[in-house]
C-alpha cells in the first residue's frame, strides 16, 4: 500500500513539474477562438458516438477474436500524457501478450524508432490476432471512449507514454498545449517509417496550423488507413 502510494506522490511531482515546464508563453501564439474549440467538441462527441454504434458489430467480433487467441483481458489500459500534462488512462484493443511491457526490456537492443520511442517491425510479443488489428489500426477503436470522455480528440497529436516524455525537449512539450488524438498528421504521413524528431515536428505543425477544414481532412484521410497501412506495426 505504501509503494503505491509513493508511486501516486512521485506521479504527482512529476506531473506538477512537467506543466510547468510547457512552454505556456506559446498558448496565446497557438490559441484558437471559442468558435474552432466548440465546433471541435461538437464533431468529437458527435462522430464517436456514431462510431462506437455503427462499429460495434467490428468491436464484439474482435472483442471474441483477442479472447479466443490468446490469455489475458481484452482491453489494454495503458497511461498517457494528455493535455496540459495531464494522465489518463488510452484504451486500446489488446494485440500483444499479457507480459509484453514485462518482455520490452529483452528487446531494446532492437528498436527501429529513433528517440525515446520502441517499434520494432516483427516484435515477437504481437499475437496473430495482434497483427491484424494493428495492421488495420482496428486497435485504436476503443480510444473512441477516450474521445467521448473528453481525454482525447479525434484529431490530434498521438499521446506518449510518461517514460516517453521524461526524454522530451520543452519544445516538444509544446504538444501538450491541445488534447491528444486518435489521428493527426504522423498517422497520414507514415506513421512508423517516420522518424521521432519529425514525428514531433509534425505535431507542433499540427498545432500551429490546426482548424477545422484541416480536422476534416485529416479525419477523411485517416478512413483509407483502416483497409490497411503499409506503414503500420
Amino acid at each position: 500500500m505504501q509503494n503505491v502510494e509513493a508511486a501516486e506522490i512521485e506521479n504527482q511531482y512529476e506531473d506538477e513539474e512537467l506543466q510547468e515546464k510547457i512552454n505556456y508563453e506559446a498558448i496565446n501564439y497557438y490559441e484558437r477562438g471559442y468558435g474552432y474549440n466548440f465546433v471541435k467538441r461538437f464533431i468529437d462527441v458527435v462522430c464517436s458516438l456514431v462510431g462506437i454504434v455503427i462499429l460495434s458489430p467490428v468491436m464484439l467480433i474482435v472483442a471474441i477474436a483477442i479472447k479466443i487467441n490468446s490469455k489475458g483481458p481484452i482491453i489494454f489500459a495503458q497511461e498517457r500524457i494528455g493535455k496540459n500534462g495531464q494522465r489518463f488512462k488510452m484504451y486500446k484493443f489488446r494485440s500483444m501478450v499479457v507480459n509484453a511491457e514485462d518482455l520490452l526490456y529483452k528487446l531494446k537492443g532492437e528498436n527501429e524508432m529513433s528517440g525515446p520511442m520502441f517499434k520494432m517491425k516483427e516484435d515477437p510479443r504481437v499475437t496473430s490476432v495482434g497483427k491484424f488489428i494493428r495492421k488495420t489500426s482496428i486497435d485504436e477503436l476503443p480510444q473512441l471512449f477516450n474521445v467521448l470522455k473528453g481525454e482525447m480528440s479525434l484529431v490530434g497529436p498521438r499521446p506518449n507514454l510518461p517514460s516517453e516524455v521524461a526524454g522530451f525537449t520543452d519544445w516538444q512539450k509544446q504538444k501538450f498545449l491541445v488534447r491528444p488524438g486518435l489521428t493527426c498528421y504522423w498517422q497520414v504521413m507514415g506513421r512508423n517509417d517516420i522518424g521521432f524528431e519529425e514525428w514531433m515536428r509534425l505535431d507542433i505543425k499540427y498545432i500551429k496550423e490546426r482548424s477545422t477544414l484541416l480536422d476534416l481532412k485529416l479525419i477523411f484521410k485517416t478512413f483509407f488507413v483502416l483497409f490497411g497501412d503499409e506503414h503500420a506495426r
